[in-house]
């Protein structure tokens, strides 16, 4: 029944926001009590905690999975942009913004978490394609890593990229474009006009 309730809730979340849904809500939606809810959920706080984790640990081992498959590094980058954006349902509902909003200390938790994942994950792809010759040799590949995370990390604050004016997808495919411009090669600009070709088809 746990996994249950976590499924549900995390689909509600994804959809609605972490604010807008109530633990009435997700009672009434899977048609048991929250008694029920609480028996396994001592409160919202920790049923978001565990739902945040959750998506987490599921988005870190999907991202593993692709890097596994040894792709070019500019068609892996959009693999994983792919993922992740179902995952999180294409962030509708901006529910990274409205963790941070309303549950601080969750979101830096996984904030953190999240930064020792891609920085990895971004190390690496930068590495390969330096060593392919698609991404420009004299790349300072930290520096590069951690100015991707904090771009994608801060399209999602409502501030500057209000969702009545910007989809998210739209904003990860600009600035999935926008990062790989400044770092490839003649010859990775060539498999990358490739890629936005392809996907505008």
């Amino acid at each position: 029944m746990k996994d249950k309730i976590l499924n549900k809730a995390t689909n509600l979340f994804l959809n609605l926001g972490f604010k807008s849904v109530t633990m009435d809500d997700l009672a009434q939606e899977m048609g048991i009590s929250k008694k029920t809810i609480y028996s396994h959920f001592e409160n919202k706080s920790k049923l978001v905690e565990e739902v945040s984790m959750n998506l987490f640990w599921v988005i870190s081992n999907g991202i593993d999975q692709i890097v596994q498959l040894q792709k070019n590094p500019i068609e892996e980058l959009y693999e994983i942009k792919r993922f992740v954006m179902h995952q999180l349902k294409d962030e509708s509902t901006s529910p990274i913004f409205q963790l941070q909003k309303y549950y601080p200390k969750i979101y830096h938790t996984i904030r953190d978490k999240q930064f020792e994942v891609m920085q990895h994950c971004v190390v690496e792809n930068l590495k390969r394609g330096v060593a392919m010759g698609i991404y420009r040799a004299n790349l300072d590949v930290t520096f590069v890593a951690r100015i991707y995370f904090l771009g994608v990390n801060n399209l999602k604050d409502q501030t500057y990229f209000p969702s009545n004016k910007f989809t998210m997808t739209h904003l990860m495919d600009n600035f999935l474009e926008y990062h790989l411009r400044g770092i490839v090669t003649p010859e990775g600009r060539k498999i990358l006009n490739s890629i936005i070709n392809s996907n505008q088809q």
